[in-house]
């Protein structure tokens, strides 16, 4: 099996201690399928569905009726590791602008300009000037392109959007735009005195028993906004069965029913023009609220890069939470439409054979661990030799150390020197202050102030002079490949950031005598 694989006994058991704490911790019931009117066969199709696809899932948590009726990782993944949102953090933001409109501390319908009169341009354009807070929720700020790339590598995010020429009529044209969901966070800041992460807090996550999270910010100290938030998948769920409790939460309202409905209200169409079929075929096609995205089937989802999903679906009184690396994330939809929803019925089924089976198969998920393969000749030769290759014309070093099933690989690079453990055949578990692949890595500020990266990490001869090296970076979609081709002194890196559009980059040189 490519995907679903039995793991060692220990680790089978490490994982199931650490999900029963963190259920304890949760405040979120556990039930069964059947109990909740769900064929666990529909789950087993659906895990199956996604073994034999293209698709990587790292974390599923599945709610009915309010009850965590299914729930796995795939290892190296695990339930108490934080995930990279990507731009589900979005729907976070809207969250916190919810918050402070039910304070009255601003209105969507407030001109953008009116926040930032030291950065507005003297003169601002007709369009910026009618900019309000709800064409940035509804993507329709009027820029074109999405300004994200070219001002996230600037000191003043806030001015440079500002300077951004606004070509279309705000409110008008659906543009996915990051940087304005930036912008609302930036605007609660200023409303609010806090960063979006802390004004949060005691409002949504401490509720929910959402902790040790953290946001990326910017340069100038709010949080990113548009991306950036990391939470544990369970944390997901939490906060999706929030939305579908209309703002309830144990019984109390803690965010207005009315906002809970605005938000995920289509309030936009993405492709007005696209042909019917276009459309019926599509998830990105069926409108869009406050930085939440319209499903067909008439559900709604929180939706980051990669298949980091939040999928609402009221009339089941369900919630789906998924982290997963993916380049078809609207494959990952069909597969949930196709298995999962018409899995779940009215009423409480019996438990049967398949009630079991699916309690075994998630606790036994895995991702293939690189193959050990047979020790090469050349392992003891290079062991501890430092080499030397030429990396965009400058010169970077390197080395490898094996000490039993271990390999200390040190990578350098323009911000450091890094050396993590890779274990043979086998994941090492570490942490590493090495960025790692992302696809706002050139944003000002990433992940400054962050803890470092977790990583798993193993290694495998592939034949008596290539060595491939895995390195996951476990609470992001994401891993890195380095494939090391030996040749008397000289050496070949192949460096692959496993990530969708990412470029596969070769370097050569030497080793050291």
């Amino acid at each position: 099996m490519k995907r679903l694989m039995f793991v060692a006994w220990i680790v089978i058991a490490v994982s199931a201690v650490t999900q029963v704490s963190l259920a304890a911790d949760a405040g979120l019931p556990r039930s069964t399928p059947e109990a909740e009117g769900v064929r666990s066969q529909g789950i087993l199709d659906f895990l199956g569905a996604i073994e034999n696809s293209q698709h990587e899932f790292h974390g599923l948590v599945i709610i009915r009726h309010g009850k965590v009726i299914a729930e796995g990782w795939w290892s190296p993944y695990r339930a108490d590791l934080k995930h990279t949102l990507y731009s589900t953090s979005k729907s976070f933001t809207s969250t916190a602008v919810g918050f402070a409109v039910g304070e009255k501390k601003l209105s969507v319908k407030d001109k953008v300009v009116s926040f930032f009169p030291d950065l507005a341009p003297a003169n601002p354009s007709e369009n910026l000037a009618k900019m309000t807070v709800q064409d940035m929720l509804m993507m329709s700020a009027g820029q074109e392109p999405d300004p994200t790339g070219k001002i996230t590598p600037t000191d003043n995010w806030e001015k440079e959007f500002l300077a951004t020429p606004v070509v279309n009529a705000p409110g008008s044209k659906f543009l996915y735009n990051s940087m304005a969901t930036y912008m609302c966070s930036a605007i609660v800041t200023k409303v609010t005195g806090q960063k979006v992460a802390d004004y949060l807090k005691p409002r949504l996550f401490d509720p929910l028993g959402i902790t040790d999270y953290d946001w990326e910010t910017s340069p100038t100290g709010n949080s990113s906004g548009g991306w950036g938030l990391r939470v544990r998948t369970e944390d997901l769920a939490k906060f999706g069965l929030l939305y579908l409790q209309k703002g309830k939460w144990n019984g109390k309202q803690i965010l207005a029913k009315e906002w809970v409905e605005e938000a995920t209200a289509e309030h936009i169409l993405q492709s007005p023009d696209a042909p019917k079929e276009a459309r019926e075929n599509s998830d990105w096609m069926q409108g869009y609220g406050y930085q939440f995205w319209r499903c067909r089937n008439g559900y709604y989802r929180g939706d980051g890069a990669f298949g980091q999903y939040i999928i609402v679906m009221q009339d089941k009184d369900a919630v789906i939470a998924i982290n997963s690396e993916t380049e078809d994330m609207q494959g990952i939809l069909n597969l949930v439409w196709e298995h999962l929803l018409p899995a779940m019925g009215e009423g409480k089924l019996a438990a049967n054979d398949t009630t079991t089976a699916l309690q075994s198969t998630l606790k036994a998920l895995s991702l293939p661990v690189p193959a050990k393969g047979v020790v090469s000749p050349l392992q003891s030769a290079i062991s501890g030799k430092r080499y030397l290759v030429e990396v965009d014309g400058k010169k970077r070093t390197g080395s490898l150390k094996f000490e039993g099933d271990r390999c200390m690989a040190t990578f350098e690079d323009d911000k450091g020197s890094y050396t993590i453990p890779f274990g043979a055949g086998a994941w090492v578990f570490s942490e590493t202050m090495r960025l790692g692949p992302n696809l706002v890595g050139k944003a000002k500020n990433h992940m400054v102030g962050l803890p470092p990266r977790k990583v798993a990490a193993a290694y495998g001869w592939k034949d008596d002079k290539t060595l491939e090296l895995t390195l996951r970076y476990i609470e992001s979609p994401h891993t890195e490949k380095i494939l090391m081709t030996f040749d008397g002194d000289q050496i070949t890196l192949t460096w692959t950031k496993v990530f969708p559009g990412a470029p596969q980059f070769k370097f050569s040189g030497t080793i050291q005598k």
